[in-house]
């Protein structure tokens, strides 16, 4: 909370609380992240479609934050594009870690690896297997849409705060959506067929 002598007790605003946190306020950091776990772990849900995976990106998040908290860029009065960043950057990195280590894998074990039982039941759930196949078509796309789709559509950013993120107009933001979703349901029916 922030005392105004004129206006009186207010919420602080995003660049108030990072200024705290970079003085190592604990208490502002709580508050900040209270504001926004919940769409960064919802976020971080959409790019996964696992609740651990999500809950394991969220934590992460917020340990970068508190890591780079100079680094941190405030957005139209928020530091939540950052966040999603973030979260982006992370989803995309363990892809790759996983990536690297399937790759790794048959050259390491002698037998192949099996299914836990409580995976194989989830991804029985319709919800789940529909997810999946969108996130995977949202992965095929060209960066420069790929992007705009995972802000925009799975991070809920307004084109505009999603322009002044990637340094472009916001007339090239609505561009590139326009042009994944001709992509998406091109991708995503081809899938329905087969």
């Amino acid at each position: 909370m922030i005392v105004d002598e004129q206006l009186g007790v207010g919420p602080a605003t995003d660049a108030q609380l990072l200024a705290s946190i970079r003085a190592g306020d604990q208490d502002a950091f709580t508050e900040l992240f209270e504001r926004y776990a919940q769409i960064v772990w919802n976020y971080a849900y959409r790019l996964t479609a696992s609740w651990a995976e999500a809950e394991d990106v969220a934590g992460a998040v917020y340990l970068v934050l508190w890591r780079r908290r100079g680094a941190v860029r405030i957005v139209n009065g928020s530091a939540l594009p950052w966040l999603l960043k973030v979260t982006n950057t992370l989803v995309r990195n363990e892809r790759r870690r996983l990536a690297r280590y399937l790759r790794a894998l048959p050259r390491i074990a002698s037998h192949p690896a099996q299914r836990d039982h409580a995976e194989e039941l989830s991804e029985q759930a319709a919800a789940k297997a529909r997810l999946e196949q969108v996130l995977h078509a949202v992965r095929r796309l060209p960066r420069a849409e790929r992007e705009a789709v995972e802000y925009c559509a799975l991070g809920r950013m307004a084109t505009a705060d999603v322009a002044e993120l990637l340094g472009i107009t916001e007339a090239s933001v609505r561009s590139r959506l326009s042009r994944a979703r001709a992509r998406l349901h091109t991708l995503t029916a081809a899938n329905d067929e087969a």
